[in-house]
């Protein structure tokens, strides 16, 4: 696995590289081609608290989590259990989605920071959307631990937003 580690307001020591890198290779046994696999991974500071966010882009899906705490190692333990147990929650749906090759997205972020109207829109991104139907927007939005999803619905023949309520279940608004 190549990683690739980045810091935000702070410097990623060896020993800080090292530990992050050992504990991401435990995911290896997750992939059948790990050689192929690249892992992005960024570390920031945020008044005290360490945030450690974590994406894998692969061919059908993006893997992603964030956590944050007061230690920096505790943190990549959360992220790091997070992610093991997102793709071990959705083994079989990944799995079955992959072998019948219906899964096509790749979604390629771009964020922008907009520091003239800093109390207005702090982020921006740019996705590519894919047709799919809401059966693949619900395992992306959890896979990505997003708590809403837009995507082209093939179901409905519209641009959808998939959403999280509070109860757990999920909405959809489609846009007419």
């Amino acid at each position: 696995m190549k990683i690739h580690i980045r810091g935000e307001k702070i410097t990623v020591t060896d020993s800080i590289k090292n530990y992050i890198e050992n504990k991401l290779n435990r995911l290896e046994k997750y992939f059948e081609k790990p050689d192929e696999i690249i892992i992005h991974v960024n570390v920031k500071v945020n008044n005290l608290n360490q945030t450690i966010e974590v994406t894998i882009p692969l061919k059908k899906i993006t893997i992603r989590a964030e956590e944050s705490n007061k230690d920096l190692y505790a943190a990549v333990d959360l992220v790091i259990d997070k992610i093991e147990g997102q793709i071990r929650k959705n083994k079989t749906r990944l799995k079955n989605k992959l072998q019948e090759h219906l899964l096509d997205l790749n979604l390629n972020f771009e964020i922008e920071h907009n520091e003239e109207n800093e109390n207005k829109i702090v982020k921006r991104k740019s996705i590519e959307m894919k047709p799919m139907d809401e059966e693949e927007a619900i395992l992306q939005t959890e896979l990505l631990d997003h708590d809403f999803f837009i995507f082209k619905n093939i179901d409905e023949d519209c641009i959808s937003v998939l959403y999280r309520r509070k109860d757990g279940k999920y909405g959809i608004i489609n846009v007419e």
